[in-house]
């Protein structure tokens, strides 16, 4: 048979869904462009640059064995812990937040990397758990505290977005490492009570004005509730079809806070209208159901629960954020993947498809193996 001018390792990728991706962050690159009154610098070039880096490095992590993440799940999650500690001792502060370690050739998030670094954690720790003790406290406690530091630190900062984006991977793992159901019910029933308690002593003032203004964003429509109102007007503007490349006011006016960040969703609405809205949605439906099937189809549990996990943090990514812009959801300062400006953000995202890559090759190694038996 002759051999395929296509090396193995470029041919087995998954461009079915690398390519779309590649589509939705170069539209992002032109939403950018716009939003910086059309120049490449200082949004739309370094997020094109910086996910073709990251896609490097997320076919560096889909070639990595099994192995490798079992036994770097621990160790990985206290180094993690580790730089979140350091930035609370020498992080920069920037938007009245200390979020950010200055490594000198770029500035890190320590929290981003949480995300999928507490999916991995709690993956091998119910990897590591009898099934026979699912039910019992050692399926709960050790898994809480794992995930209880890391949101303590996270709240420290100020940052309640990532720390509930913590909270939500790890109990997305529990859920599907089979705890029983009574837990879940038993906790909401707890965060229902615990929450009024929370929002009076643990928020900041900043985060509770948050709060009530997304119960009513006309309340305080030039203060606390701007941001909402000037996204719903920008996204309500824009109609069907948008109106057109570059023509977006709220953005280009600077009525809208953060086009290029957390908004930039409402930037796109603006000047590509719902045509532009559906295909970003189609993106990352296609991007999430990928990843469904790469963890139902994994060979054991530690793979299935990893991917799972990997596949909702996008999720939650991309659901707040959508919600947030449209006002179904308080403002937490949480990007859009892919199209938002950001690398810590971009890195995340990429670490988690590079983790979701090297579950389906892990499947078709054991199915491959299988095959030959």
């Amino acid at each position: 048979m002759q051999a395929s001018v296509v090396p193995t390792v470029i041919a087995r990728q998954p461009w079915h869904v690398v390519l779309p991706l590649l589509a939705l962050v170069l539209f992002g690159a032109t939403v950018l462009y716009s939003a910086a009154g059309g120049s490449l610098e200082p949004w739309a070039l370094t997020h094109v640059l910086r996910f073709l880096v990251f896609l490097v490095m997320a076919m560096v992590i889909a070639r990595l064995p099994q192995r490798l993440f079992q036994l770097a799940a621990f160790p990985g999650y206290v180094a993690i812990c580790i730089l979140l500690v350091l930035v609370e001792a020498l992080g920069a502060i920037g938007g009245g937040s200390q979020r950010w370690l200055n490594l000198g050739f770029m500035t890190l998030q320590p929290s981003e990397l949480m995300k999928p670094g507490i999916v991995l954690a709690l993956a091998r720790f119910y990897e590591l758990l009898p099934p026979s003790e699912n039910s019992g406290w050692r399926a709960v406690v050790p898994a809480f505290a794992i995930m209880g530091l890391p949101m303590g630190l996270v709240m420290l900062q100020p940052d309640l977005g990532t720390a509930l984006a913590i909270g939500f991977g790890g109990i997305v793992v529990m859920f599907l490492a089979g705890l029983p159901l009574r837990w879940f019910v038993g906790g909401g029933l707890a965060g229902l009570i615990a929450a009024p308690i929370a929002f009076f002593t643990l928020l900041h003032d900043y985060q509770r004005n948050r709060v009530l203004v997304f119960l009513d964003p006309e309340s305080d429509p030039l203060g606390t509730g701007y941001h909402i109102t000037q996204s719903k007007i920008a996204i309500g503007s824009g109609g069907f079809f948008g109106k057109g490349f570059g023509m977006g006011s709220q953005s280009h006016l600077n009525y809208l806070p953060e086009p290029h960040t957390d908004f930039v969703f409402a930037t796109m609405a603006e000047e590509w209208g719902m045509l532009g809205g559906l295909f970003v949605l189609g993106v990352f439906a296609l991007v999430l159901r990928w990843g469904i099937r790469v963890a139902q189809a994994a060979p054991d549990r530690f793979s299935r629960l990893l991917a799972a996990g990997m596949t909702l943090t996008i999720f939650f990514y991309v659901a707040i954020n959508l919600m947030m812009v449209m006002g179904l959801a308080p403002v937490v300062g949480i990007p859009l993947p892919f199209m938002s400006h950001g690398g810590s953000s971009m890195m995340t995202n990429m670490i988690c498809i590079g983790v979701i890559m090297a579950v389906q090759r892990w499947g078709h190694q054991r199915r491959g193996s299988s095959g030959l038996l």
